[in-house]
């Protein structure tokens, strides 16, 4: 435990940079998240490609092992995903409430 404080208050007294998870980068899911709904076919598949990869890259270059920028753009496509989800059951939700459901 005292490993962990003396690492903490090195990382304060120093010019050492603390990496926040990927996941707490709300505004990246967001944007992905936006421009994945509007986008459909090879157009959202590049996209995502493209968006994946570019994190991937950033984390590398930050020094990141390669286990471990896989793991963090995982975790960046399942909140993307989750997002995606939010989105789609707000809207439905909204259309039920407007009487636009779709009947089944």
């Amino acid at each position: 435990m005292s490993a962990k404080t003396t690492k903490t208050l090195k990382a304060m007294t120093t010019s050492e940079i603390v990496l926040f998870p990927v996941a707490s980068r709300a505004g990246d899911i967001d944007r992905c998240a936006a421009d994945l709904e509007r986008l459909h076919g090879e157009d959202a598949v590049l996209f995502w490609k493209t968006e994946c990869r570019r994190l991937a890259n950033e984390l590398s270059a930050l020094g990141f092992s390669e286990d471990d920028v896989r793991e963090q753009v995982l975790v960046f496509q399942a909140e993307v995903q989750n997002d995606l989800m939010k989105r789609y059951q707000a809207r439905a939700i909204a259309e039920s409430r407007a009487g636009r459901a779709v009947k089944r």
